[in-house]
């Protein structure tokens, strides 16, 4: 049995695999419907989401199966006290494959020790967000046509954003890609971030204060929200906030083929008049998600021979 807790639980060869199922899916989805006829995916979330946890219900409910689960720690017994250990023990009996986002690191991975079905990771705290970077490279290669070879600038929020976390660890394990990392300093990437994965893989990287000074380099720009809540004082949110939105008038900067992509949820961090742009990426990034998911759920519970490698 196989989890999918961290990024890099699937090797970069069964995660080509996966994208490869994601992008058979995509284009013939009825071929899939019935595919987890049966099956019931528990969707284990303990904090608020809108996105993935929709995301992951349509995955199953596309290809057949059932949905049951809870949407914050406050709607299940982990108001009572329950232990993660026991909640997925329970959970086990009641569904073939979980789905669990958590505001304490280290959950999935603590539940996936103690359950007897696959485990996802859909969010633990500021740590990793694996399923999130498998649709940020699902639409980079849809895009571009691989993930090789791309100049990736990542900006805003790198120091607590789980999802830049995931991406730069998955991103270092493919040829010729070089990193940009923009943001105010308070908010720079994470210092082992930089020494255990960027540095030891040998790819290029930098770090700039503004996108306006690199927007010509980037095949991609990866943008995050600048957290108002991440800064001590308000005076310097105001003297920095501006620097990481992304307008129409910055977007020119860059190339014509540049592609944008979000994570989402978007507060101001891209003007409403880049939406309209062919380079904006993310709602269609976030579709991708999908089938993503759809892909990983047939990959975990078996149905999708010759993706991982033990099969």
């Amino acid at each position: 049995m196989r989890h999918l807790i961290d990024p890099l639980d699937f090797t970069r060869q069964e995660t080509d695999r996966l994208l490869s199922l994601a992008e058979e899916i995509l284009a013939r989805p009825a071929e899939y419907a019935h595919a987890c006829d049966g099956k019931i995916l528990a969707t284990l979330f303990y904090e608020p989401s809108t996105r993935t946890r929709l995301s992951f219900e349509s995955a199953m409910m596309r290809l057949g199966g059932k949905v049951l689960g809870f949407s914050s720690a406050g709607s299940s017994s982990a108001a009572k006290g329950e232990s993660v250990a026991d909640t997925i023990r329970m959970i086990s009996g009641y569904a073939d494959i979980a789905a669990m986002r958590h505001f304490k690191e280290g959950a999935p991975y603590v539940a996936a020790r103690y359950s007897h079905i696959p485990v996802i990771n859909a969010g633990d705290g500021g740590h990793q967000h694996p399923t999130q970077t498998l649709t940020d490279m699902l639409t980079i290669r849809r895009n571009r046509g691989k993930i090789s070879g791309v100049t990736i600038g990542l900006c805003g929020d790198l120091k607590f954003g789980r999802t830049v976390h995931s991406l730069i660890k998955s991103l270092v394990r493919y040829e010729d890609v070089s990193f940009i990392f923009i943001s105010p300093e308070e908010l720079r990437v994470p210092s082992y971030i930089l020494k255990e994965v960027v540095i030891p893989s040998g790819h290029p990287w930098k770090e700039v204060r503004t996108m306006e000074e690199v927007m010509p380099e980037l095949d991609i720009l990866y943008m995050t929200r600048v957290q108002r809540e991440r800064f001590f004082n308000e005076e310097d949110y105001v003297r920095l906030k501006d620097s990481y939105v992304l307008t129409k008038r910055k977007l020119d900067l860059g190339k014509q083929d540049l592609a944008v992509l979000h994570p989402l949820p978007r507060v101001n961090e891209i003007a409403a008049e880049v939406d309209e742009d062919p380079r904006a990426m993310y709602f269609e990034q976030a579709r991708g998600g999908v089938f993503v998911r759809m892909a990983l759920i047939l990959t975990l519970l078996g149905l999708a021979p010759g993706v991982l490698d033990h099969e």
